[in-house]
């Protein structure tokens, strides 16, 4: 087997440009997503009670127990469909299921390999002090470390800006997708890492388009 053509990376997030897109569906998709923001607000307290009960399980046993692992990629996989359809990336306009499962025909996925041990000492600091240069990063990107797309911040911009490319070319830049979904992928692999899904740290590296980079395309 080729191993130098398999992902690089513990946490993959991939994701396909629709063709074609509404020129002014994006308008009122701030509407439209609503209802999984509600959801998703319940969600995102009960990832994180998973993750303090995973954060305990991990220092005793090394292990993040599966049924938790399963569900908070559940909740990571959900927020990404829904922003890559909304102002996180306007890269669809095909409505994001109401599912923690990885719906392998919607275009934008997210998947996190499961470790079968993870350190213990690790799992003290990483989510706060190594952890903290990145956060940096990721508040200009978001915009604050509010876990929305509705801060403003760099991504939004940037979505907003294909939104118009689209109003008046009915084009969405192939550059600029590129670059939104790198920075998205920046943003997961960090949630992923501080979310104590893995033990691998997220690389200061913006590998941007919609397929993840191989071992050899980052030598």
């Amino acid at each position: 087997m080729d191993t130098s053509r398999a992902p690089y990376a513990p946490v993959r997030v991939t994701a396909e440009l629709d063709v074609p897109l509404s020129r002014w569906l994006w308008l009122v998709k701030w509407i439209l997503v609503i209802p999984h923001w509600i959801v998703l607000f319940f969600l995102w307290i009960a990832f994180f009670v998973v993750t303090v009960i995973a954060f305990f399980a991990v220092l005793f046993t090394e292990r993040y127990p599966r049924g938790f692992f399963d569900f908070n990629l559940g909740v990571l996989r959900w927020f990404w469909r829904v922003s890559y359809y909304s102002y996180g990336a306007l890269g669809t306009d095909r409505y994001p299921p109401f599912s923690l499962g990885p719906e392998p025909n919607y275009p934008a996925k997210l998947d996190i390999a499961y470790p079968e041990r993870l350190s213990r000492s690790q799992v003290l600091v990483k989510w706060w002090l190594l952890a903290i240069p990145h956060y940096l990063v990721l508040a200009f990107f978001t915009g604050g470390m509010r876990a929305d797309w509705w801060s403003g911040g760099l991504i939004t911009l940037l979505a907003l800006i294909a939104g118009f490319a689209l109003a008046f070319n009915d084009r969405y830049p192939r550059d600029l997708f590129a670059l939104i979904v790198g920075l998205n992928r920046w943003v997961l692999r960090v949630a992923a890492y501080a979310s104590l899904m893995t033990d691998a740290y997220p690389p200061f590296r913006l590998d941007q388009g919609g397929t993840e980079p191989t071992a050899d395309d980052v030598r």
